[in-house]
């Protein structure tokens, strides 16, 4: 007969071994970034900043959420089971010991979630920076949203021949931008708009008025199917950004206690165990 007590553990609060959690959330956090920066080197990450874009296909879409919920089995998987890991060597032999390793991993996919999270969020507000439009005199941020989805709709219908002067582009690309952004709208861009439009295109190009127009028309129609495809492609990745956050969770719950049950009947003593057991005949 054999009876397992513990040491006072200073990480133990309510039964909850945050050692053990801030290591496998630590771990999970840490693979998932790597997993993410990988996907955005060979094309799969949710969000780019590259010019084609809008040539991406579904398949390509659907491809990117199957990684991506491929990245958070892995992720949350490991950091589970690194938490089970370690607290199975620091905690009592209780009744309930699945779900007691399942809560563990739970809070392991809350606190991933939060680090990895906070990462995305700081390296897209860098992205964003890099992508805003040059030019101190542009003020209002809304700008580099139209910039990275319309960019090179703005870039054709600003192009000129290079006879004619062009003054002060990075406002009027920015005015165009948000302009061409109500496009997907139910009204679409206005008369208003579109008159304005073509006069900033005869300043910026030197075109003639009815010329102006013309690109005008078809620039609207071009930005109207960018950003309807790309409302698509955000709804089906967050769809799926969903799904692999809640298969995260599932995967961190199960690992966590195959991990525990890993590291208990495994004959190699736990660096991480304090424990003294006491044998009675």
């Amino acid at each position: 007969m054999s009876i397992v007590t513990d040491d006072p553990r200073p990480f133990a609060l309510s039964g909850i071994h945050w050692s053990a959690v801030i290591a496998g959330a630590l771990t999970a956090a840490a693979l998932a970034t790597v997993l993410h920066s990988f996907a955005a080197a060979i094309g799969l990450a949710v969000t780019s900043t590259a010019p084609t874009w809008r040539d991406s296909s579904v398949a390509l879409w659907i491809l990117s959420g199957i990684y991506l919920v491929l990245a958070a089995l892995a992720s949350y998987g490991l950091g589970g089971y690194v938490a089970g890991w370690i607290r199975s060597g620091t905690a009592d032999v209780i009744d309930d010991e699945d779900t007691t390793n399942g809560l563990h991993g739970l809070l392991v996919w809350a606190v991933a979630t939060l680090i990895t999270v906070a990462v995305i969020a700081a390296t897209a507000l860098g992205v964003s920076r890099l992508a805003a439009p040059s030019g101190g005199s542009v003020g209002p941020a809304a700008s580099v949203g139209s910039e990275n989805i319309l960019a090179y709709d703005i870039d054709r219908l600003f192009r000129g021949d290079g006879r004619y002067p062009q003054t002060d582009t990075a406002r009027a690309r920015a005015e165009a931008g948000r302009i061409l952004l109500t496009a997907s709208g139910h009204s679409g861009v206005n008369t208003d708009d579109r008159a304005y439009l073509s006069r900033l295109v005869v300043a910026q190009t030197g075109l003639a008025p009815p010329e102006a127009e013309r690109r005008v028309d078809a620039t609207i129609v071009r930005a109207k199917d960018n950003i309807n495809r790309a409302r698509r492609s955000g709804v089906l990745l967050a769809f799926m950004a969903g799904a692999a956050a809640l298969l995260g969770g599932v995967a961190a719950w199960f690992a966590a206690g195959g991990g525990s049950k890993h590291a208990r009947d495994t004959s190699v003593p736990s660096i991480w165990s304090s424990r003294r057991v006491t044998t009675f005949p």
